[in-house]
């Protein structure tokens, strides 16, 4: 069966680095975020029955957020003013962070595990074994109270909230190929909403030892669970997903694989009619080539002939302009031949009136 749709029994996260989301992206499967349970907070009136006095106690062990949020809304209800002195105990480095929202952090004492287990807190709260230590828990079994009790931790448990069964609506849809579950509150709702659980053919993850035993005790076989190998829950799905990826395209590849050379066949045919058309098509093409091949010398030929007539008469330009000039430049001389002609004659004249006069003057003297 291929995973196409998984429910993780948990409220959406908050931020979108979330590596369920990159299950999304790298294995094309829907992950939808919805919790077998639901939380509900005691009111003011329930928690006084228990007959716990939160002002006694000097510090406080919060093994998760929603201690956090509920012991101080009870707190506020019963208008309990927490003390400055008051030290917190948190199971991981979140949890402590998480009291940034109704504390100033830096102004208080906390301490929280370096692994982020109850094992490693254990020896911090024997540090400070003069306290008197309060535990906020939930209505259900607590594995971290217990794993407390064996280590003769000195400390109160009180129930600030319960788990109840988020019950699905009958027009809600069911379709998951995989559930994920975290506590054993959530496999006990699955088992109430869904009698016929044994029959529905759905992959289970859970983690968690004591949401452990709870399945095996209903009969339901766990294929995805924390290992040293994965050690967080998202790393276990993906590599369930990985290995069962391969497994379900094993069988389609080589439907693909048998039907690729048909496809390839009968690509090849109308490969080879193309092949048998296209000569003549590149004939064809060829003969109207050979023919424009032809005229092109010819368009050559007759683009320079008129080259040739314009290169003739280029230089008959050049010459009729030069006979002008030549002409011009014989009449220049002849203009001024023309000018001394009269002076020569002019000369000539002279001396004869000159001649004259001098022979009337000789006869004079006479």
């Amino acid at each position: 069966m291929n995973i196409k749709k998984i429910l993780v029994s948990q409220p959406r996260p908050s931020s979108e680095k979330s590596p369920y989301f990159d299950l999304e992206r790298t294995h094309g499967v829907e992950v939808v975020f919805r919790p077998f349970i639901k939380i509900e907070g005691l009111n003011s009136r329930e928690f006084r029955q228990q007959k716990v006095s939160i002002p006694d106690f000097s510090a406080i062990i919060l093994t998760a957020r929603t201690a956090v949020d509920h012991f101080f809304r009870l707190c506020s209800e019963m208008r309990i003013t927490v003390p400055d002195t008051l030290k917190y105990f948190c199971v991981t480095e979140a949890i402590a962070h998480y009291l940034q929202k109704y504390i100033v952090y830096r102004k208080r004492k906390i301490f929280f595990s370096p692994t982020g287990t109850i094992e490693d807190l254990v020896p911090l709260i024997e540090k400070h074994s003069k306290e008197t230590y309060l535990m906020p828990v939930s209505d259900v079994h607590n594995d971290k109270a217990a794993f407390l009790d064996e280590h003769k931790v000195k400390f109160t448990t009180a129930v600030m909230y319960r788990t109840v069964s988020n019950n699905f609506t009958p027009d809600e849809p069911f379709d998951y190929d995989m559930l994920i579950f975290f506590t054993p509150a959530g496999i006990k709702s699955y088992i109430t909403n869904f009698p016929d659980y044994k029959e529905r053919n759905v992959v289970i993850g859970a983690m968690g030892v004591n949401t452990l035993a709870t399945a095996a005790e209903a009969g339901l076989n766990v294929e995805v669970t924390i290992t040293p190998d994965t050690p967080s829950m998202s790393a276990a799905i993906a590599a369930y997903l990985k290995k069962h990826n391969k497994e379900t395209k094993a069988a389609p590849a080589k439907k693909a694989t048998a039907k690729a050379p048909a496809k390839k066949a009968a690509a090849k045919a109308p490969a080879k009619k193309a092949a048998a058309k296209t000569p003549a098509k590149k004939t064809a093409a060829k003969a109207p080539a050979k023919k424009a091949t032809a005229k092109a010398p010819a368009k050559k030929a007759a683009a320079k002939a008129p080259a040739k007539k314009t290169a003739a008469k280029a230089p008959a330009k050049k010459a009729a302009a030069k006979a002008p000039a030549k002409k011009a430049a014989a009449k220049a001389p002849a203009k001024k031949t023309a000018a001394k002609a009269p002076a020569k004659k002019t000369a000539a004249k002279a001396p004869a009136k000159k001649t004259a006069a001098k022979a009337l003057a000789k006869k004079a003297a006479k």
